[in-house]
């Protein structure tokens, strides 16, 4: 693969420190042996799953992240009414552990909302069209439904379209995960009124500054703070001794949506 190339390339000129946010992480594992064979100091983000790494970053705990979309949605409910999940496939464990966090919050927080029994998970497959297509037939089959929680960056965004092409804005809500720059519209519209995402500079950073540590004899322990707002108190996930989560996500309203760079 191309990672793999670029490792390459990285190995031979004798570098100090790889962070790598892995696109297929099995195909790296060999390549990332050898960088770690060459006392290369290997940091990933996004790669809970790799195994040749020294620690891996990832911004967040997915039911905390799942639990953040929820309040966005809850706001904008009024803390009542029926709504349903969407992920982008339900073979994606990212996006369902969102919705899974999402829906277990609510149960606790928000008594007044419930999960639409009958149709309680859907897919978008990862595409606009679809998202909107999906949440169209369901908002003519559930006259009742108030709310969609999306995960993948395409959910909420082909919601807003449904909802303002059904002429239900104020009456149906969603919020989920998105872009800054190709949602301006849906927010200053208030078709949404947040959207949840993560920076990938910050994680960028925050791979360097552990490198950093690393390299200077540092101890990486529960609590390590990477010196980017969200990163500031890492702890290791569940039956984790790599993978270090923080609390990195920002939210994106019509207020700050220009600011954001992205």
């Amino acid at each position: 693969t191309m990672q793999a190339q670029v490792i390459q390339d990285l190995i031979a000129q004798d570098v100090d420190a790889i962070g790598v946010v892995p696109v297929d992480p099995g195909a790296l594992e060999p390549v990332l042996k050898e960088a770690m064979d060459a006392g290369i100091v290997v940091i990933t983000h996004e790669g809970a799953s790799q195994e040749n790494t020294m620690y891996d970053i990832e911004a967040f705990n997915n039911a905390a992240y799942g639990a953040f979309i929820m309040d966005n949605l809850a706001t904008a409910m009024g803390e009542e009414g029926t709504y349903v999940t969407m992920v982008g496939h339900v073979t994606n464990a990212s996006h369902n552990e969102w919705a899974d966090g999402g829906v277990a919050h609510a149960k606790e927080a928000y008594p007044n909302m419930k999960l639409l029994e009958a149709e309680p998970r859907v897919e978008s497959e990862d595409n606009g069209e679809t998202a909107y297509q999906v949440a169209k037939e369901l908002l003519k089959k559930y006259p009742d439904l108030k709310g969609i929680m999306g995960t993948s960056s395409f959910d909420a965004p082909g919601v807003a379209r449904a909802i303002e092409e059904l002429g239900l804005q104020g009456k149906v809500f969603t919020a989920g995960t998105g872009m800054p720059a190709a949602n301006k519209e849906i927010l200053d519209k208030d078709l949404v009124s947040a959207l949840t995402l993560w920076d990938p500079a910050d994680a960028g950073y925050a791979m360097a500054s552990l490198a950093t540590k690393v390299l200077n004899g540092e101890e990486i322990k529960e609590g390590v703070d990477l010196g980017v707002p969200g990163y500031e108190d890492m702890k290791f996930a569940e039956g984790s001794d790599k993978v270090l989560e923080g609390n990195g996500w920002i939210t994106i309203t019509k207020d700050n949506v220009d600011d954001l760079g992205f």
